[in-house]
């Protein structure tokens, strides 16, 4: 004769032991959170229509095309324009350079338990978040005065502007380096490949998502600044384009500065198209960087 037993689930007890005043305070907490979410997102939307209003009339052809002038029925924003592709192109391209080498070496071939990788880990993290005008104050001694006395030109402008942002590529290609998972680079070596043929191939690729819209988010960031290009010259009326490293140059920042600070609601205007312009190319360098993320992000 044999005996069945049959086993009963054990049922854990799962009752809501918060309190009421604990969920009284997350509520509060929460209900604040969207009220100062919902106020900065309407301060948002009335600056940029308000701007769209006022700048909407000088939206066309002659404001890309033309020189500051001072008429403002003629002025624009072309020399801005280029000043800011020759200073911004020039530092995102030596910022990435420097900052995937440096991702590389500190991830893949340092000694993350050694003292130097750890000290120089908290100083790059210490830098990312540095103010940009302390960046231009050490362009201005150091670079355009200093021992290098390369004077107020769009290559002085292009170091600061590196320095800048190259902290904050570094930890973005570092943090993609270690989305990678180490089994991937297990998987190669024991193929036998050796540790650089591993990086190339394997790691790289796969890292490029973060890698570029960290990129791309540095170089946004470069394309907005006006601060630092202050203490560093840069001109806010310039009538030619830059032609070489040693010219004189003009940022779309400076411009819309000059052009809102005018009494004539004429040049103000100006100024407000001009916003409009650095917003859109700033939209469009985040669409990138969403796209090139979307495009290339992989699943493990």
């Amino acid at each position: 004769m044999s005996s069945v037993v049959s086993a009963q689930p054990v049922v854990a007890d799962l009752h809501d032991t918060t309190s009421r005043a604990r969920k009284g305070l997350d509520k509060l907490f929460l209900g604040g959170l969207w009220m100062f979410t919902l106020v900065a997102i309407i301060t948002l939307v009335t600056l940029v229509g308000t701007t769209l209003l006022k700048g909407y009339s000088r939206l066309n052809w002659s404001l890309v095309a033309n020189f500051p002038s001072p008429f403002p029925g003629d002025a624009g924003i072309q020399a801005a324009i280029f000043g800011s592709v020759w200073v911004v192109v020039t530092s995102g391209l030596i910022s990435l350079f420097i900052a995937m080498s440096t991702a590389i070496y500190l991830e893949e071939f340092a000694d993350q338990r050694s003292r130097l990788n750890k000290l120089i880990t908290i100083n790059i993290q210490t830098l990312a978040g540095v103010p940009s005008i302390v960046f231009g104050i050490l362009g201005l001694a150091f670079i355009a005065r200093g021992w290098l006395g390369w004077g107020f030109t769009v290559g002085t402008a292009s170091a600061v502007l590196t320095m800048m942002v190259l902290p904050v590529m570094i930890v973005s290609a570092r943090e993609a380096l270690k989305a990678v998972p180490s089994s991937l680079r297990e998987g190669a070596f024991a193929l036998g490949a050796t540790r650089w043929q591993t990086i190339v191939k394997q790691v790289l690729p796969s890292a490029i998502p973060g890698i570029a819209t960290g990129s791309i988010l540095g170089v946004s960031r470069a394309l907005g600044e006006s601060a630092p290009l202050i203490l560093l010259g840069a001109l806010a009326y310039v009538s030619s384009n830059p032609t070489g490293f040693a010219s004189d140059y003009t940022v779309l920042p400076l411009v819309i500065l000059k052009y809102t600070q005018e009494a004539q609601e004429e040049f103000q205007a100006v100024g407000a198209a001009a916003i409009i312009v650095l917003l859109m190319l700033l939209v469009a360098l985040n669409m990138i960087a969403i796209i090139i993320r979307d495009k290339s992000r992989k699943s493990w």
